[in-house]
């Protein structure tokens, strides 16, 4: 198995084992198919992710799970934008640590990433956020937990290829995950390696 599909198997095992982990859990649970064709202006990009995001504002836990693959740029930057002005569309600043999620793998085209954050601590945000948002973490937490619910906030993953994003999702409420998603999981990836594979050999 080369390392583009373990790195993928890794991915999905992540992922399906934080949304498994979700539907025991009370907090508030998104998710999101990332793709080329939802960033703005959409792409033509093959890559794929999905997330799943779980917050908690009373205990102030925001726990983000990521997996992706196949993007055409090694990865810059990634995070969660808020508030669009409609819901599932338009764009937004940087509303979580910046200038990207601690720890999240940069410099690759496949992935994983999985951290909690602490939401009462300015660290976990984006500055300028908090200042639009009544300079607290307070009034931040309440402006993307609001976002979060109405599907005005996305995460996105930037790449060299693509700086403003090469990929993205507007994460939506997912109290139990929906079968489309676990569907994208355990069938599109695969898809998209295996024909990355043909095109590499042909």
């Amino acid at each position: 198995m080369n390392q583009r599909l373990r790195s993928y198997a890794a991915a999905t095992g992540l992922l399906l084992s934080a949304m498994t982990a979700m539907t025991a859990a009370h907090a508030a649970d998104y998710a999101a198919i990332l793709t080329g064709a939802k960033e703005s202006p959409a792409n033509s990009s093959p890559g794929i992710g999905a997330a799943v995001v779980k917050f908690d504002t009373t205990s102030h836990v925001l726990e983000v799970n990521v997996a992706f693959s196949s993007l055409l740029g090694p990865t810059t930057a990634s995070h969660i934008h808020c508030c669009t002005d409609v819901p599932n569309i338009g764009t937004a600043g940087v509303a979580t640590e910046t200038p990207t999620f601690g720890g999240f793998p940069l410099g690759v085209t496949n992935g994983a990433y999985s951290n909690m954050y602490n939401t009462s601590l300015a660290a976990s945000w984006n500055p300028v956020f908090i200042t639009s948002h009544g300079g607290t973490t307070a009034g931040a937490e309440a402006a993307l937990a609001a976002a979060l619910a109405s599907g005005e906030a996305y995460l996105n993953i930037h790449s060299s290829a693509y700086p403003g994003g090469e990929i993205r999702g507007f994460l939506v409420a997912a109290a139990v995950p929906e079968p489309a998603t676990i569907g994208m999981l355990g069938l599109g990836i695969p898809a998209v390696l295996l024909m990355a594979r043909r095109r590499r050999k042909a």
